[in-house]
C-alpha cells in the first residue's frame, strides 16, 4: 500500500504541474472552489508543506495565535503575493516525490490533501477533468467519520451518492454526482452548476 499512495501522489502533482504550466496569468488569478483564494493562493497553500520546516511552521502557528485555518490563509495570501506563478509552478514540480505527510495522516492524508486542492482548481477552470479511479478509490478509502467531521460541512437530511463508482455517505435524500464531486462537498466546498443532481443540489452550488 505504502508505494501503491506514494505512486499516487508522484502522478497527482505531475499532473497537477502540467495543468498549471498550460495557465495563463490571467488564470493563475482567477477564483476557485477554495472561498477567497486564487490559483495562486491554493498552490501557494498546497505547496507549503514543502518550502518550510516544522520550525518554522510551529512560528507561523503561533503568530495565528494557534489557529491553523487563520495561519494557512494568511500564509497562503502572503507567499502568493511574493512568488511568482513560475515560482509557485516550480515548487510542485520540484516536490513530486517530496515525503511531507499531515500530522496523523499518513500518506494518504498527503494525497487527498493534493487531490483536494487540486480539484478545487481544475473544478473552477475545467469541470470536466477527472481525478483517476485508481486515486479516488485511495483517497475515499482513507475517509473516515473523524476526516468528514474535520471539513464540518453540513450534510444533514442527504444521502451523497456516487454516479461513476459504488460509493455512498450519508442518510436522506439522494444527491448525486461523480465522486470527485460529492468528495468536494464533504469538503465544503460549493460547486460549480451543473455537477450535482438531486433535491439538496441547490444548496452545495454556488
Amino acid at each position: 500500500m505504502p508505494t501503491e499512495v506514494t505512486d499516487a501522489i508522484a502522478a497527482q502533482r505531475t499532473e497537477l504541474g502540467e495543468m498549471l504550466a498550460g495557465l495563463s496569468e490571467e488564470q493563475w488569478d482567477a477564483a476557485t472552489l477554495c472561498a477567497g483564494w486564487r490559483v495562486r493562493e491554493v498552490v501557494a497553500h498546497l505547496t507549503q508543506p514543502f518550502r518550510i520546516s516544522a520550525a518554522r511552521f510551529l512560528v507561523e502557528m503561533a503568530r495565528s495565535g494557534g489557529n491553523f485555518g487563520r495561519m494557512a490563509d494568511r500564509t497562503a495570501r502572503r507567499d502568493a503575493a511574493a512568488m511568482s506563478s513560475a515560482a509557485l509552478l516550480a515548487a510542485v514540480r520540484d516536490n513530486v516525490t517530496h515525503p511531507w505527510s499531515p500530522p496523523g495522516g499518513g500518506l494518504a492524508g498527503a494525497l487527498s490533501h493534493d487531490v483536494i486542492h487540486g480539484l478545487d482548481i481544475t473544478l473552477a477552470l475545467h469541470p470536466d477533468r477527472t481525478v483517476p479511479d485508481d486515486r479516488m478509490s485511495l483517497v475515499l478509502d482513507a475517509m473516515t467519520p473523524r476526516s468528514v467531521k474535520y471539513f464540518g460541512a453540513d450534510l444533514s437530511g442527504v444521502a451523497l451518492i456516487a454516479t461513476d463508482r459504488e460509493w455512498r455517505l450519508g442518510a436522506g435524500e439522494p444527491l448525486r454526482g461523480r465522486a470527485q464531486d460529492l468528495l468536494m462537498v464533504v469538503c465544503g466546498r460549493r460547486l460549480p452548476a451543473g455537477l450535482l443532481t438531486g433535491a439538496h443540489a441547490a444548496r452545495f452550488t454556488a
